[in-house]
Formats: C-alpha cells, sequence, structure tokens
C-alpha cells in the first residue's frame, strides 16, 4: 500500500494525542499527577493540538476533503465513520474535564471524576476505531489480524508515556514509577513488533491468482500480459512495493530509535538529578518520534492488497 504523509501524520500524532490526554485525565483521577495549573495546561494544550492536528490531516488524502463530514453518516457500517463520530464525542468528556481541573477543581469532584473516566474510555475506544479503519480490511493480510488494534493502542500509551515523563520533567519533577511504567511499556511493545513481524514474515494471504480469478480448477494461473501500458491508480495506491534490503533498514531504525534508544535513555535518566533527567527524557521522546514515524511508513508500505495478484503478483 502507498504510504501516505498524511495518514502517517495523523496515525501516529493523534494516537500520541489521545496517549496523553487519557493519562493527564487517569493521572489526576487518581491522584498520582501532581496537580500544577500550568504543567495541566500545556498537558492539555499538548494533547489536542496533536489529535486536532492529525484528525485534519487525514482528511488531505481524499480527493475531496470538503467532503469528509459526509463520513460521519455512516457509522452503522463504517469503521471510518465510527473512529470521526467518537473523535468528536471524546472532546466533550475530556474537554469538561479539562476545564473543571484547571479552573473548577473543587467543584462536584464526584460527577467529574466520573466524566473523566468516560473520557478515558473514549480515548481508548477511538484509537481503537482507527486501528479497524484497518484491520477490518480482510483484502490485505497484514492489516486483517489482531495485532493491529493492540499495536495502536500500546503505541499510543507507549507515546503518551514518553509525552508525559517529559512534561513532568520540564516541570522539575519526576515519577520513578512512572519512568519504570513506560520502560514496562516499551519493552511490551518492542515484543508486539518483533512478534508482528515474524507473523509477516511467516505467512501470506490465503487469496491466490487462482482463487482471485476464480480459475484454480484450469491449474496454475499466470499473468499473459499486463491490463495497462503505465500505471494506474489501483497499481499507485495498492500495488506500491518496498525491496527486502530496505523494508530490512527501516524495521532495525525502527527498533533502534523507537523501542532501543528510548528504554536505554530512560534507564539512564533514573540515575540522574531532574536538569539531566528532562534531557534524556526530551530525547527519549524525540528518537521514539522518529522510530514511530518509520514503523507506521512500513506498515503501509509493507502491506500488499489482493487487487495485486490480477497485476502479476504471487500471493497477496
Amino acid at each position: 500500500m502507498h504510504p501516505a504523509k498524511s495518514v502517517i501524520f495523523f496515525t501516529t500524532a493523534s494516537g500520541a494525542g489521545y496517549g496523553l490526554l487519557a493519562l493527564l485525565i487517569a493521572g489526576n483521577v487518581l491522584g498520582v499527577v501532581p496537580a500544577h495549573f500550568w504543567l495541566a495546561f500545556i498537558g492539555y494544550a499538548v494533547s489536542y493540538v496533536l489529535i486536532t492536528g492529525g484528525l485534519l490531516s487525514s482528511t488531505f488524502h481524499l480527493g475531496h476533503p470538503e467532503r469528509a463530514w459526509r463520513a460521519l453518516t455512516q457509522w452503522r457500517s463504517s469503521w471510518l465513520s465510527r473512529e470521526g463520530v467518537m473523535a468528536i464525542l471524546t472532546f466533550i468528556p475530556t474537554g469538561l474535564y479539562a476545564l473543571h481541573q484547571l479552573f473548577f477543581p473543587d467543584m462536584m469532584q464526584g460527577i467529574m471524576g466520573l466524566v473523566g473516566i468516560l473520557g478515558v474510555i473514549f480515548c481508548i475506544v477511538t484509537v481503537y476505531c482507527t486501528a479497524m479503519i484497518y484491520a477490518s480490511l480482510k483484502p490485505i493480510h497484514a492489516w486483517s489480524n489482531n495485532y493491529v488494534p493492540a499495536g495502536y493502542l500500546l503505541l499510543a500509551l507507549m507515546s503518551g508515556l514518553l509525552l508525559l515523563n517529559v512534561l513532568l520533567a520540564l516541570w522539575g519533577t519526576t515519577e520513578t514509577s512512572l519512568q519504570l511504567a513506560t520502560l514496562l511499556v516499551l519493552g511490551i511493545a518492542f515484543a508486539w513488533k518483533i512478534t508482528y513481524w515474524r507473523f509477516l514474515d511467516s505467512s501470506k494471504s490465503i487469496s491466490t491468482p487462482e482463487s482471485a480469478t476464480g480459475l484454480g480448477e484450469f491449474g496454475a494461473v499466470k499473468l499473459f500480459e499486463a491490463p495497462h501500458t503505465e500505471a494506474n491508480y489501483l497499481m499507485k495506491e495498492m500495488g506500491f512495493k518496498i525491496a527486502r534490503k530496505h523494508s530490512a533498514k527501516l524495521r532495525l531504525i525502527t527498533l533502534l530509535a523507537g523501542f532501543v534508544a528510548p528504554i536505554l535513555l530512560i534507564l539512564i535518566s533514573l540515575f540522574f538529578g531532574t536538569v539531566g533527567t528532562g534531557v534524556l527524557l526530551t530525547l527519549a521522546i524525540l528518537s521514539a518520534a522518529i522510530g514511530l514515524v518509520t514503523e507506521r511508513w512500513l506498515f503501509f508500505a509493507e502491506a500488499r492488497h489482493t487487487v495485486g495478484l490480477y497485476y502479476g503478483a504471487s500471493h497477496a
């Protein structure tokens, strides 16, 4: 599949935004994140900028972005529509809780606590809906599996934790328990990515040229002549190919920048003072950003659509 820059930014930025937003609210409800006005204000601002920027960028991939609103009407059958509806709905409980925490922290604490929990659930559901946009596409073997939604949720949590660690460090405070939780999630995400790639390399779609054309009863089916003299839309968007050697290099960059480097930087930060911790945690999120963008580019580039079987591909 063709890796569109707008969709890559959408999935990585919005995932990080929802991860940070959910953690800020959950941390405040549970009392584990310091109740500092400017810490919360900037934290919510960063999360909403990432979410809004990601959602807006997703419309750039459409042929007619001005018609994007129409997707919201198909929520009964479309995960894309459900994601859009949930993204809008999530602004309500999270926005109310953010306003409560910032300006009216002593009012209706019990009710607003429930609103905050609802906001966290909505964040999780929205990220899940984003993942299901891809996991629901049965013609794409690399996406139509349980690894995809698990990965989207894991990476959203991981990036949210990294952002929250940086925010706390910038305010001169660190939470060892939070850093340890971040290390745990980074380790789980690293294991998930390795497992997903092993699945990708050791399996392929059940669709074949024989099943795609319905000519399997006559024997092996091979492409006799290309249906087009030049690349068409399907070949450009769904027939994108990446060389194995490039894929291996980019996978290594993903693992080193996205997981290994942040783990090492956080481990080192545990032995430094506040100033050193802030620098190291900032480097960790910057490294993770490079790794996550590379990971998401590969997520699209390595996916094979069944339509490729009509253009000479041996498997999907």
